[in-house]
């Protein structure tokens, strides 16, 4: 069943279920350009509505929900380089604001939701195509990043998985050439 269209055609984008149950899709690119425009879908509606931009145009993020409801972004490809810059987006408000930087800059990295609250960024590559196995994590309590223990393999373009154990299973991805199979654990 076709559905109405979105404000501004675009990929390279993300995608998540707010609380509500609206859908917050933000940032990509179209025709070569990032964009830092984020829209609303609302399935009761059938519509599409325009909300608050992020301050940086992005692709290539990481984006999570955090306990409290807020989306963050993290990272990704900005118009001239890889980002360390991340922002949270509060859906009552439908704002977005800008808070502490990541440690690296990184794209095709994981976002991943801890039990404790916290945000774990890993793995990802930067502007010069160096894939890292080094990872972070976010405290919204606080607003800053810190680092944690690395994964065993450089990757990007893998995924990520908080498991029932609350350990978070990392698999797949690129650690600069072809696919990879491994996979490993975080356990917070």
């Amino acid at each position: 069943t076709a559905t109405g269209n979105m404000n501004n055609p675009r990929i390279d984008h993300k995608a998540f279920t707010l609380k509500d149950g609206k859908v917050l899709v933000i940032g990509g690119s179209h025709s070569k350009s990032l964009l830092s425009s984020a829209e609303l879908y609302d399935p009761s509606r059938e519509l599409w509505i325009k909300t608050g931009g992020m301050s940086t145009a992005r692709s290539h993020h990481a984006v999570t929900i955090l306990a409290d409801g807020k989306v963050l972004a993290a990272g990704g490809r900005g118009d001239r380089d890889v980002l360390s810059s991340a922002e949270l987006y509060n859906p009552l408000r439908g704002k977005w604001e800008n808070i502490g930087n990541m440690n690296i800059a990184r794209e095709f990295c994981t976002a991943s939701l801890l039990s404790n609250g916290k945000v774990l960024a890993a793995g990802g590559r930067h502007e010069s195509f160096s894939t890292f196995e080094s990872a972070e994590l976010f405290d919204p309590s606080t607003g800053m990043w810190t680092n944690t223990s690395g994964m065993n393999y450089r990757r990007n373009m893998h995924t990520a998985t908080v498991l029932k154990n609350l350990k978070v299973l990392v698999a797949g991805g690129s650690s600069g050439g072809p696919a990879i199979n491994s996979s490993e654990l975080y356990d917070p």
